[in-house]
């Protein structure tokens, strides 16, 4: 059968049908963890050929694991079952925007920096930013609803998708949605399939919504001497009258991390720092800013330095792109996590990690979001000692159930993948979880679409950290 499967991908896709080994071996692993083998890739280029591809793996019940840049971090591309990996990263040709409208449509393949730059040469915006934005498609960030550092205010993903053009299960090309930010015609498809990490459908098309570029940009740094009263002054600000468009924090080692790498003069004494943007009229930003000076100081904190100069500002928010690189300059593997709870209990989440570390003799380091409450705890570890490993583990599973806890979730915006799925039904309980499967069988009844994510399968209890 697999020499019959290989002709009509081929007749399909031509040279793009990769099946040597070492081909399909680069396809086997994204940005988590775990190492599985596809028996075919390939690179598609038009609705037609995902279309064709999804009716051949529907007629012999192949399973698909479509994929963008592989920048997952909780293992949503990968080919836990073999198949077909069908690589969308080369159909990046069609981005086309409409500026009268406030909309942009583009195939799956196209950066996200692409849209971008492309509404910004309109003075216009693309409100989700994820961090990878320089090299992540945009076809990933609507499987994971990718958020990023302005979802504070502008919120993620699922908030700027007017509409989809999607493959079903069955091979069938169906649209959600449309051009208008007002549609409530029937269901709404495009929510459902947004952050659903091609379980439900194959999106060939988006139409995304851009808003108006804010005129301006003012960054303050806000140095604490403790973590508890860090983590109540993102209530105090949000509560302040002003909404920040971003507000991200790093803990003391975070800061010392990229201090090391980077040399950038921050303070390394302290327990961590906030960085604040607000946006919009230039004449009204230093008044924002000076009462969230004025909020704070009601908690007793008095450190805020605010950027005088655009290079300043740009300094201050290369800090928070530089955590990554800085961590994983160790040589070990950098384990990043980014469960979620509400504003009020940051600080608790804080010092739940701070035990952590304790308990278990971790590494870890913690930055994120502060403005929507969600935080990524980044651990090194050396994925050759297996009892490090293990504590990982216990200490990644700890934090996942106290986030849960608290009333947060296990994911803002990497989503459930292969890593999270044991713990899926302590969220949503066991009702909750037959109630989504229920929709993925109605949506694909014979399991093709992204197999082995999401939800756990039997005996699974543990962070997939390696591949067994």
């Amino acid at each position: 059968m697999k020499e019959k499967i290989i002709e009509k991908l081929t007749e399909i896709v031509g040279e793009r049908l990769l099946i040597d080994v070492d081909d399909r071996i680069s396809y086997g692993y994204d940005a988590s963890f775990g190492q599985y083998m596809p028996d075919y890739v390939v690179q598609v280029m038009s609705t037609e050929e995902v279309q064709r591809i999804v009716q051949l793996a529907n007629a012999y019940e192949i399973p698909i694991y479509p994929r963008g840049a592989s920048t997952s971090l909780s293992g949503g591309p990968l080919p836990v079952h073999g198949g077909i990996v069908i690589d969308f990263s080369q159909w990046n040709q069609y981005l086309e925007i409409f500026p009268d409208d406030l909309l942009i449509k583009a195939s799956p393949g196209v950066k996200t920096g692409d849209i971008h730059q492309l509404a910004e040469e309109h003075n216009l915006m693309y409100a989700p930013d994820p961090s990878s934005s320089s090299i992540c498609t945009i076809g990933g960030n609507l499987a994971e609803n990718a958020g990023g550092p302005r979802g504070v205010k502008y919120g993620v993903t699922k908030d700027y998708v007017l509409g989809l053009e999607v493959v079903t299960a069955e091979g069938e090309v169906i649209r959600t949605g449309g051009n208008t930010v007002k549609n409530v015609t029937g269901y709404d498809l495009t929510k459902l399939l947004i952050g659903s990490e091609g379980t439900l459908g194959i999106i060939t098309e988006a139409t995304l919504r851009l808003i108006p570029k804010p005129m301006d940009t003012k960054t303050a740094m806000i140095i604490f001497e403790d973590l508890y009263t860090a983590g109540k002054s993102i209530s105090k600000i949000l509560t302040s009258g002003v909404r920040p468009s971003k507000m991200e924090i790093l803990d003391q080692n975070a800061i010392n991390k990229v201090e090391d790498y980077a040399g950038l003069d921050l303070p390394r004494t302290a327990a961590a720092i906030l960085l604040v943007e607000v946006d919009g009229d230039s004449d009204v930003l230093m008044k924002e800013l000076h009462v969230i000076q004025q909020a704070l100081l009601e908690i007793g904190v008095e450190n805020v330095q605010i950027a005088k100069t655009k290079e300043e500002e740009a300094r201050l928010w290369q800090v928070r792109k530089l955590v990554s690189p800085a961590i994983v300059q160790s040589g070990y593997t950098k384990i990043s996590e980014d469960a979620t709870v509400p504003l009020s209990k940051i600080p608790d989440m804080f010092r739940k990690i701070d035990e952590m570390k304790k308990k278990y003799n971790l590494n870890i380091v913690v930055f994120g979001h502060a403005g929507d409450g969600n935080l990524h705890p980044t651990i090194n570890t050396n994925m050759r000692d297996a009892d490090e490993v293990s504590r990982v583990e216990d200490a990644v599973e700890e934090i996942f159930h106290y986030a849960i806890e608290l009333g947060g979730t296990l994911s803002g915006e990497h989503g459930i993948g292969t890593m999270k799925k044991p713990f899926f039904p302590k969220e949503v309980g066991e009702a909750g979880m037959l109630f989504q499967k229920a929709i993925k069988q109605a949506l694909d009844p014979k399991d093709i679409l992204n197999p082995g994510k999401i939800f756990p399968e039997a005996g699974e209890k543990r962070l997939v950290l390696k591949n067994d």
